[in-house]
This record gives structure tokens, C-alpha cells and sequence, in this order.
């Protein structure tokens, strides 16, 4: 049952070399995302970070990505201007070995919504040096029917029409078939 389809997929471009370290991109996802919209700021509800290093003048910020079951095995070290920096500070997952991306009072995993019902999302509005820009590219994608979306759809016409009416649509439609 699965159809392809031709689906707009945003991505956050991040040019390290422009970031200088100001976090307006952490201010804004965390106002954002407070409940009400822009009631507060706290930079855990963010669902961007810059890992920061100013005496070296390194700034990396990463955005959060896919909920991870379980932690990775993955353990490698990098070596950036002398200081090394473990892997999981770049890493984007919401993984249960660590706090970051997750919601600090009741530690559900974070995921970037790229700022839903926004034109763009806000880190990269907001991002006066240009280190964040917004890709959009095209992908063709297996949409498949879930089952539970066609059972409230017809729930929904049985509220409607009625229970008989509905199958007696149905019972008319696979004699065509």
C-alpha cells in the first residue's frame, strides 16, 4: 500500500567557520518552545547547542535529531586545535546515556521541529552572522497508509452517515473492484 510521493525536506545548513558563539539560536529555540510560546527561557528546552570553547574560538552548533533507543558504541575522540572533544558532544541523538535534548523536567527526548507553523525556523532567522542557513531539496518517499488513520476516517464516516450506509458504500465499491 505504500505510494511514492514527492515530499519538501528542510534541513539546518551549519557553516561553522561563521558562528561566533552568541547562542541567539538557543535563546529563540528555548522561548519558542516554552509553554505558553515565549513565557521563558531556559536554554535545556532548546533544541539547538553550541558547544563553546571561546579561548580557542570554537563554536559547533548542533541541533537535535532522532531519539536513540539505546546508547552507541561509538566512542572516538577528535582532536580539534589541541583539545579533545568527545564524540557524543557533536553527536545530534537523544540518547538515554546523556541529558542533552531532553526535556529537563520530565526528560522526554527533543527533536528539532525546524519551528513548526514558522516560515523558517527561528535559529536560523535569528543567526546574524549567516552560520545557520535553511536548505529545502525534494525527495521522492514511500508514503505508507497506516492502519489506525484509515479506522478514524471511517469511524469518522460512520459518525456521519451511519453504520449501514457506510457499509453498504463499501459493499458497492469491491463489486467495481
Amino acid at each position: 500500500m505504500a505510494e511514492k510521493k514527492k515530499k519538501t525536506i528542510k534541513t539546518i545548513k551549519i557553516n561553522v567557520d561563521k558562528c561566533n558563539g552568541c547562542r541567539a539560536c538557543e535563546l529563540i529555540c528555548s522561548a519558542f518552545h516554552a509553554a505558553p510560546k515565549y513565557s521563558s527561557n531556559n536554554p535545556a528546552r532548546s533544541r539547538i547547542r553550541v558547544i563553546r570553547e571561546p579561548l580557542s574560538d570554537i563554536y559547533v552548533p548542533v541541533y537535535a535529531g532522532e531519539y536513540a533507543v539505546a546508547e552507541c558504541a561509538g566512542r572516538d575522540k577528535y582532536t580539534i586545535d589541541g583539545k579533545e572533544y568527545d564524540e557524543c558532544a557533536f553527536c545530534r541523538a537523544s540518547c538515554p546515556s546523556r541529558g542533552e535534548f531532553k526535556e529537563p523536567d520530565s526528560g522526554l527526548p527533543l527533536k528539532c521541529d525546524m519551528c513548526e507553523g514558522e516560515e523558517e525556523p527561528l535559529c536560523v532567522k535569528w543567526c546574524t552572522v549567516d552560520a545557520l542557513t535553511c536548505e529545502e531539496r525534494e525527495e521522492e518517499v514511500e508514503e505508507d497508509v497506516k492502519m489506525e488513520d484509515i479506522e478514524i476516517g471511517m469511524a469518522s464516516m460512520v459518525d456521519r452517515y451511519g453504520l449501514q450506509k457506510v457499509m453498504d458504500t463499501v459493499a458497492r465499491m469491491s463489486k467495481k473492484a
